[in-house]
Protein backbone atom coordinates (compact mmCIF):
# COMPACT_ATOMS: atom_id res chain seq x y z
CA UNK A 1 0.00 0.00 0.00
CA UNK A 2 1.04 3.60 -0.52
CA UNK A 3 2.93 5.04 2.41
CA UNK A 4 4.38 8.51 2.86
CA UNK A 5 6.36 9.20 6.02
CA UNK A 6 7.58 12.70 6.80
CA UNK A 7 10.46 13.57 9.08
CA UNK A 8 12.68 16.49 9.96
CA UNK A 9 10.25 18.83 11.64
CA UNK A 10 11.01 20.58 14.89
CA UNK A 11 11.61 23.93 16.49
CA UNK A 12 13.57 26.63 14.67
CA UNK A 13 14.30 30.24 15.38
CA UNK A 14 13.17 32.97 13.01
CA UNK A 15 15.73 33.17 10.22
CA UNK A 16 16.76 29.58 10.79
CA UNK A 17 16.52 26.51 8.60
CA UNK A 18 15.00 23.07 8.63
CA UNK A 19 15.02 20.24 6.10
CA UNK A 20 11.98 18.03 5.77
CA UNK A 21 12.11 14.61 4.16
CA UNK A 22 9.39 12.29 2.96
CA UNK A 23 10.04 8.59 2.42
CA UNK A 24 7.69 6.99 -0.08
CA UNK A 25 6.84 3.34 -0.58
CA UNK A 26 4.19 1.13 -2.15
CA UNK A 27 4.19 2.71 -5.60
CA UNK A 28 6.55 3.54 -8.46
CA UNK A 29 7.86 6.77 -7.00
CA UNK A 30 9.74 7.92 -10.09
CA UNK A 31 6.53 8.14 -12.13
CA UNK A 32 4.66 10.51 -9.83
CA UNK A 33 4.88 14.21 -9.14
CA UNK A 34 5.10 15.00 -5.45
CA UNK A 35 4.25 17.99 -3.32
CA UNK A 36 4.26 19.53 0.12
CA UNK A 37 1.38 21.29 1.83
CA UNK A 38 0.92 22.72 5.29
CA UNK A 39 -1.79 23.53 7.77
CA UNK A 40 -1.29 26.23 10.35
CA UNK A 41 -3.29 26.20 13.58
CA UNK A 42 -6.86 27.28 12.92
CA UNK A 43 -6.31 27.62 9.17
CA UNK A 44 -6.99 25.58 6.08
CA UNK A 45 -4.59 23.47 4.09
CA UNK A 46 -2.11 25.50 2.04
CA UNK A 47 -0.21 24.04 -0.91
CA UNK A 48 3.50 24.88 -0.55
CA UNK A 49 5.49 23.32 -3.37
CA UNK A 50 5.42 20.67 -6.09
CA UNK A 51 7.95 18.82 -8.20
CA UNK A 52 7.58 16.83 -11.41
CA UNK A 53 8.29 13.10 -11.43
CA UNK A 54 11.75 13.57 -12.95
CA UNK A 55 12.52 16.73 -10.99
CA UNK A 56 12.61 18.83 -14.16
CA UNK A 57 10.16 21.44 -12.89
CA UNK A 58 9.37 22.82 -9.48
CA UNK A 59 6.64 25.14 -8.24
CA UNK A 60 6.23 27.23 -5.12
CA UNK A 61 3.57 29.20 -3.33
CA UNK A 62 4.31 32.92 -3.31
CA UNK A 63 4.58 32.78 0.48
CA UNK A 64 7.67 30.54 0.33
CA UNK A 65 9.24 31.40 -3.03
CA UNK A 66 12.93 32.20 -2.67
CA UNK A 67 13.12 30.62 0.79
CA UNK A 68 12.08 27.00 0.28
CA UNK A 69 13.53 24.47 -2.15
CA UNK A 70 11.92 21.20 -3.09
CA UNK A 71 14.00 18.30 -4.41
CA UNK A 72 13.73 14.58 -4.88
CA UNK A 73 15.92 11.50 -5.10
CA UNK A 74 14.23 8.86 -7.23
CA UNK A 75 16.89 6.30 -6.34
CA UNK A 76 15.99 6.63 -2.66
CA UNK A 77 12.25 7.31 -3.10
CA UNK A 78 12.46 10.52 -1.14
CA UNK A 79 11.26 14.07 -1.59
CA UNK A 80 12.72 16.88 0.46
CA UNK A 81 11.86 20.43 1.41
CA UNK A 82 14.73 22.70 2.41
CA UNK A 83 13.33 25.61 4.36
CA UNK A 84 15.51 28.66 4.90
CA UNK A 85 14.87 32.10 6.35
CA UNK A 86 12.03 30.68 8.39
CA UNK A 87 9.33 32.98 9.71
CA UNK A 88 6.86 32.52 12.57
CA UNK A 89 4.10 32.32 9.98
CA UNK A 90 5.74 29.16 8.60
CA UNK A 91 4.63 27.37 11.77
CA UNK A 92 2.39 24.53 10.64
CA UNK A 93 1.94 20.80 10.25
CA UNK A 94 3.69 19.93 6.98
CA UNK A 95 2.40 17.13 4.79
CA UNK A 96 3.95 15.25 1.93
CA UNK A 97 1.52 14.23 -0.81
CA UNK A 98 1.55 12.24 -3.99
CA UNK A 99 0.67 14.42 -6.95
CA UNK A 100 1.66 17.90 -8.02
CA UNK A 101 -1.05 19.90 -6.28
CA UNK A 102 -4.57 19.74 -4.87
CA UNK A 103 -6.02 18.70 -8.24
CA UNK A 104 -4.22 15.37 -8.22
CA UNK A 105 -3.11 14.78 -4.62
CA UNK A 106 -4.42 11.33 -3.70
CA UNK A 107 -2.26 10.13 -0.79
CA UNK A 108 -0.91 12.04 2.19
CA UNK A 109 1.55 11.41 4.95
CA UNK A 110 0.78 11.87 8.62
CA UNK A 111 2.57 15.21 8.79
CA UNK A 112 5.54 16.64 10.65
CA UNK A 113 5.29 19.68 12.90
CA UNK A 114 7.37 22.78 12.21
CA UNK A 115 7.41 25.51 14.82
CA UNK A 116 9.23 28.78 14.25
CA UNK A 117 9.65 30.76 17.41
CA UNK A 118 12.28 32.61 19.39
Amino acid sequence: QVQLVESGGGLAQPGGSLRLSCAASGFTFSTYAMSWARQAPGKGLEWVSGIYSDGSDTYYADSVKGRFTISRDNAKNTVNLQMNSLKPEDTALYYCARGLDYRDNDYWGQGTQVTVSS
